[in-house]
């Protein structure tokens, strides 16, 4: 390996401050300091040509490092602000950790424009007013059910992006009537975040659906490598397929839900498959399928359907000790047999309608 183009990665420090934060991510796009690294990343060298790296985990659980040029941030900065009509000295509030690519396009954006964001992820007290500020649908959930202060917060941005798990439609119109200016986004890591404001694509960005249904996108904002796991990384003239079914009405871009078996609950990503296999250890006999249901303050909830009779409380408790608190069912139903697709499939689509319509 020839040295002389690597370049070394820093993590980042989540105890920096945001000032210190932004003259590393500075110096690591204009290329007198390190990469920066956010997430899981275990890599400690990469190619001159990138500036930043974010660990992200996909469907099959395995952490990917994904890698982005100066280029692809500054664009997809440069774009997010346009879209929102932000223009230099325009303030952004953080309230997203910074260990995703959503809390750091948030800096990034900020260094746009001038300024740098309120950071107010450990913030005591009143918030301040800002222009704008980006959220997940769980905070958005709070603010209109028991956070008064993060109520009065949204309500006097000029816009607030929601992203990083579906947003459910009354969601969106209760937050409306409290007159907070919703712009909900779509996109991925890969994507350099959301790509894709109320089903427009930003600028530099193109999308397509494929022959089964499925949501491309390529443009100006796309990563260029996973470090650890290059020969996955694959673009077809420039397209990154995604998880997602989608189609495309009057020119825009509608999310239909994931084509794999990985729901995003509190936006993170939970396997559906994980979720059966940890199962089986514990309680080998019993049959069970993990499923997602659309949720408000979730995005999309954990379920388990279960043949038979259930101790719902040690399958709770289980699943938590085992993956986590985001591995907590939401729900647990005991029914008579597993609808199925095909030979052996679950039907996880007809469970998700069994429940809703309970």
């Amino acid at each position: 390996m020839d040295m002389s183009s690597q370049r070394e990665i820093l993590r980042a420090n989540p105890a920096w401050s945001i000032p210190q934060l932004a003259a590393e991510i500075t110096a690591a796009l204009v290329g007198n300091g390190p990469a920066l690294s956010f997430g899981e990343v275990r890599t400690k060298n990469l190619s001159n040509k990138f500036a930043m790296v974010i660990g992200t985990s996909g469907s099959t659980g395995l952490i990917k490092e994904v890698a982005f040029t100066r280029a692809a941030l500054i664009s997809s900065a440069q774009a997010s602000n346009s879209f929102v009509g932000a223009t230099a000295g325009s303030k952004w509030s953080l309230l997203l950790p910074i260990n995703h690519i959503a809390g750091v396009n948030v800096i990034l954006r900020s260094m746009e424009l001038g300024t740098l964001p309120f950071d107010l992820r450990n913030f005591e007290g009143e918030y301040p007013t800002v222009d704008f500020t980006s959220i997940v649908p769980t905070q958005l959930f709070r603010a209109l059910n028991s956070d008064e202060r993060l109520l009065r917060h949204l309500q006097s941005a000029k816009t607030v992006l929601v992203g990083g798990a579906a947003l459910a439609q009354n969601l969106r119109v209760q937050a409306e009537v409290e007159g907070i200016n919703i712009v909900e986004t779509y996109g991925m890591t890969e994507t350099c975040g959301g790509c894709v404001y109320d089903g427009r694509t930003l600028n530099g960005v193109e999308v397509e659906i494929n022959d089964q249904g499925v949501i491309k996108i390529r443009g100006t904002v796309m990563a260029s490598d996973y470090l650890n796991s290059s020969n996955l990384f694959e673009l077809q003239d420039g397209w990154f397929t995604t998880n997602d079914l989608g189609e495309i009405n009057d020119g825009k871009l509608i999310v239909l839900g994931r084509a794999d078996d990985v729901i995003i609950t509190g936006g993170e990503n939970l396997s559906l498959m994980a979720i059966e296999a940890v199962l089986s250890i514990r309680f080998p006999d019993m049959e069970c399928a993990a499923f997602g249901v659309k949720d408000p303050l979730w995005g999309q909830a954990l379920h388990i359907a279960i043949v038979g009779k259930v101790n719902e409380n040690e399958i709770s408790l289980y699943l938590e000790g085992a993956l986590g608190q985001i591995a907590k069912p939401k729900g647990i139903h005991s029914i008579e047999s597993l609808p199925l697709l095909g030979i052996g499939k679950v039907d996880r689509l007809t469970l998700a309608r069994m429940v809703r319509n309970e």
